[in-house]
């Protein structure tokens, strides 16, 4: 009789380990990524228009031909040097422009490559538009759904017009110039063509950065795995929050510029790191894990600063607080509401002696694995 209700509890824990292990599987067989990102500035001149459209390396490929031969990684001005006559056919067809009287048709390009690690297209034309202007994107269909272009259009006094972030499912960007040129002359844009900052579309933004940031949650979650007390997971998270806070704000701001080909691996070690060590204390918390926390958040913040950096925020003069709040703020939201699900699962199944004998160690080696594996594929491929 004594036996059911311990059967039961051994059947919940083995339940509750088989559901997290098939969460955290699934995890592992999607590729650790940040949403696509990619920038695209629309400067206005008297006699011109001059649109800068930047991407990330790896957001390439998808947009060439099948024709073309896939691109090597870019990574110095070598790698974009042998790319360039094929990147030149690329670049007049990423977008489009259009007025009252018709597509203008681009009259000059070239390639560069930034200091973040962008691929950067410089497209002129011959004329600048009249009456009412149409940016229309023509790649964003052909990129991994969730990819986002962060689009700011000015004129010839540098006031901005339009800030917006679009999505392949978004219409085109549109903006009326006549007004906006007669407003310009007194030194400012109208009011009506001056789109509010896209406080929701930055939200959303930094939700979709953590949630797809794989790398980000599973170095969270092997700190938090360990952890014993309520105290002990409130003082993880909130390191976590402040160190790479910091970062983020001092790599957006351009204060600190570390590239993304040092950063990743940082950030695949720092998983590594955390798997072996709980490895080693065979599932009980180490002492002093806040301050490892803060230490390794600090690069993971650079991680995160990565996707307003490829936006061109902190670059452009334009809207830089805005976006930093509301992008962190996002990031916050979504590492909160994940922890909300998973925490409580592991709480329960830390009651049990088994799961912290066995359970943990599994889980932890794991972790372990997957940082040892984005380390190499981030170092060597």
């Amino acid at each position: 009789m004594h036996l059911a209700p311990a059967l039961m509890r051994n059947f919940r824990v083995h339940f509750k380990l088989r559901l997290l292990g098939i969460a955290l599987a699934l995890t592992g067989t999607l590729r650790a990524h940040d949403p696509g990102l990619s920038t695209t500035q629309i400067d206005l001149r008297s006699d011109s228009l001059v649109a800068t459209v930047g991407f990330a390396p790896g957001d390439i490929r998808p947009l060439l031909p099948r024709t073309d031969p896939p691109p090597a990684t870019i990574r110095t001005v070598a790698d974009l040097q042998a790319m360039t006559p094929v990147l030149s056919r690329l670049a007049v067809n990423l977008i489009q422009v259009e007025d009252e009287s018709g597509i203008i048709p681009w009259t000059g390009n070239s390639v560069s490559l930034a200091t973040a690690n962008s691929v950067v297209f410089r497209l002129t034309t011959s004329r600048a538009p009249a009456g009412r202007l149409e940016l229309r994107s023509l790649v964003l269909d052909r990129l991994p759904p969730g990819h986002r272009d962060y689009v700011s259009i000015t004129d010839s006094k540098g006031a901005l017009l339009v800030e917006k972030l679009i999505g392949a499912n978004d219409g085109p960007v549109t903006v009326t110039l006549a007004g906006a040129r007669d407003t310009a002359e007194m030194g400012g844009a109208p009011a009506e063509e001056r789109q509010p900052p896209t406080f929701w579309g930055f939200l959303r933004l930094g939700i979709a950065h953590i949630w797809t940031g794989y790398d980000h949650l599973l170095f969270l979650f092997g700190l938090l795995v360990v952890c014993r007390s309520f105290r002990s997971i409130v003082g993880i998270i909130s390191c976590f929050t402040v160190a790479h806070s910091i970062t983020l704000a001092l790599a957006t701001l351009n204060i600190v510029n570390i590239p993304s080909r040092v950063v990743e691996p940082m950030i695949a070690a720092s998983i590594f790191y955390v798997g072996i060590e709980n490895l080693a204390r065979r599932g009980a918390e180490p002492r002093g894990r806040w301050a490892l926390t803060f230490a390794f958040g600090l690069i993971h913040g650079f991680g995160f600063a990565s996707a307003l950096r490829e936006l061109g925020i902190g670059s452009n003069g334009h809207g830089i607080l805005m976006p930093l709040f509301t992008f962190n703020l996002g990031v916050e939201i979504g590492q909160v509401s994940i922890a909300a699900v998973v925490l409580p699962i592991v709480w329960q199944l830390r009651k049990n002696t088994g799961f912290v004998r066995r359970g943990v160690p599994i889980l932890s080696g794991f972790v372990a694995l997957a940082g040892l594996y984005w380390f190499v594929q981030r170092v060597f491929f």
